[in-house]
Parts: C-alpha cells; structure tokens; sequence
C-alpha cells in the first residue's frame, strides 16, 4: 500500500541493492497528489481529490522495482514492448539487444529505461523535470542520446507528461509510461469499463509478436464503445491503432470505475498497448490488479516498413505528450 503524501517535496524511499540513492518527489495542486520516483522515473502514486487509495499501482518499497520483472509505474525502452529475434538493422548497422523473453526482446532488456536512475534537472510544487544519457552501444542500440522526461500538473485534474530525446545518430526511439490502473482500490480491475478510440488492432502470434497484419476492432477486440471488463474476458496484451503516424494531442482511451473515478487518456502517439495485467505486478497482487495502458509507436516496428517509423535522428528529435484526466461521479 503506498502512502499518501502530505505536502510537494523531495524524499529519500531508500538505496538500490548497489548503494544509489533513489529520491521521491511529490507534486500536489488543489485536485491531484502525484509521486514521481528517480529509479526508471516511474509513476509510484497518483490520489485524486478525497478518494483515500492510489488510482495507480505503486509501492513503497524500492526493492519491488529493482525485481527483474517490474515494470510497473516506469518509463519503458528507449524501445518498449517486442522486437522479434532480438536484432534489426538500423540505417545500415546491424543490432542486436538483449533476448530477455525467449528470442526475442522486451522493453529494450536489462539496460531498460525502467531500471536506470534518471536525474532530477528541475523542480517546483508542480512539476519536475528528470534526464538521461545513454551511451552509443547500450543494450544494442546505437546513437549517443540524451532524454528527458518531465511530469506537471497544469490543472484540472491532469497530469502530464512529456518526453523528448536526442541521438547523434540514428536510433530508433519508442518510450511508453507503463503504469497500472485500478480506479477503485480493489483487489483486481473487475467492474471497470473500458472506452479505446481505435478501429484497428496487431494480431500477435504466440511470441506476442505483432504478424504484421492490421484487423479491424471486431468482437473481442471492438472498444469503441464502453466496454465492461471481468476476469473472464479473452486476454488482453495487444496494441491499438490510433492513428499511422504521431500526431496533435488526442483522445485515446477512456477508463471508468465501479466508483465513478474516470481516467480519460490523451497522447500523440499512434498506439496503446493495453495488457490486463493477468501476472501479479507486485508481491502478494492477485491476477488483473491493474490495467496497464501504454502510449507508444506500434510494437515490432523495426520488422514491419509498413508500422509508424520510430528512428530519431539528429535533425529528427523524439518527442511524446500523454496526459491523464482524471474525474469523478
């Protein structure tokens, strides 16, 4: 259970197994108290008004976001989700990254933004700006680059976040937030419904490797209209086509709760991988905790010409803005 905090600030939650101290910054307007962590600047803790529970899976404890398999909360990548065998060739130069789940590479493997400690380059009450530099080589990707990753809180029950990144060469870029949601505070997402503005969705094969076919949102896999979600639904880790390329700000999806707490998620980017959670993200979680809804290119898209592209360059900067709107009754 994470604890509500009292007042914006700067704290220390503890030292990583290797002795790095990781800081806590609380940000809090008149509607919102958010907590932002320096270990992969993942999302701990988001309160809403009087609503006493987290909307957001989090925990207080740093040694749950140092376990191998923890994603929750944190920035992902430089490339999140799959890329198929583990290897692509850049502009010319062959890669190969980190087979962290079988042959094939998730959230850009063990040097992943989500378990790297990011620096704190701003702060104020209501915003923090964090930062970092990524040498040419790690974990397979090429290009010397420097991100940047800054959440605020602008008012009226948002808050948001934007991300930018700078290579000296060609990389492919593809950051998502990757934080769970559970809108009531119950033991699963069970009773929540589920709006997504998408009429096309990836079919995967048994890898979770996207077949390079784009199907229309039929049946299971339709959203369009609120939708409620229960454990017996078919199983959700798959990306949603928003739109063929980055674009203004939009509405992508809209999360509502047995309780009348609502998210409304808006972002430039193309797709939303949703995944249900049917793994326990923390120790001693139940199956379907939280909903993950992840802002992000098309998975895979270094193997498929015809996805969203996601190389950066150096006249060709990555950015993404995602906000979450949050309301309720």
């Amino acid at each position: 259970m994470q604890t509500r905090p009292k007042s914006p600030g700067l704290s220390r939650l503890g030292l990583t197994a290797n002795g790095q101290p990781v800081e806590r910054i609380v940000l809090a307007d008149d509607r919102l108290a958010v907590s932002v962590l320096t270990f992969g600047a993942a999302l701990q803790g988001l309160w809403l008004d009087a609503v006493p529970h987290s909307l957001t899976l989090g925990s207080d404890r740093l040694a749950d976001y140092e376990a191998a398999s923890s994603y929750f909360g944190a920035l992902v990548g430089p490339v999140a989700n799959r890329i198929a065998g583990a290897n692509a060739t850049i502009v010319g130069r062959p890669c190969r990254f980190d087979a962290n789940e079988g042959a094939n590479t998730l959230h850009s493997g063990a040097s992943g933004l989500h378990r790297r400690l990011w620096r704190v380059e701003d702060r104020s009450d209501t915003a923090v700006t964090f930062a970092l530099d990524l040498a040419d080589g790690l974990g397979g990707f090429p290009g010397n680059r420097r991100l940047s990753a800054r959440f605020s809180l602008p008012g009226s029950a948002t808050l948001r976040m934007e991300l930018s990144g700078t290579t000296d060469a060609p990389t492919p870029i593809n950051i998502a937030n990757h934080s769970y949601w559970n809108l009531d505070g119950t033991a699963t997402w069970a009773g929540h419904s589920l709006q997504i503005k998408a009429d096309r969705w990836l079919p995967v094969d048994t890898d979770q490797i996207p077949t390079g076919r784009i199907a229309p949102a039929t049946g299971a896999m339709d959203f369009r209209r609120p939708r409620p979600l229960g454990p017996d639904a078919p199983a959700l880790d798959h990306n949603f086509c928003l739109a063929a390329d980055r674009r203004a700000l939009a509405e992508a999806a809209t999360l509502t709760g047995a309780s009348g707490a609502r998210l409304r998620l808006m972002t430039t980017e193309p797709g939303l991988q949703v995944y249900d959670g049917r793994a326990p993200v923390r120790p001693g979680d139940a199956a379907c905790a939280g909903l993950a809804l992840e802002p992000q290119a098309w998975p895979d898209a270094l193997h498929q010409p015809t996805f969203p592209d996601i190389i950066a360059t150096p006249d060709s900067p990555y950015r993404q803005i995602t906000e979450w709107r949050f309301s309720i009754g």
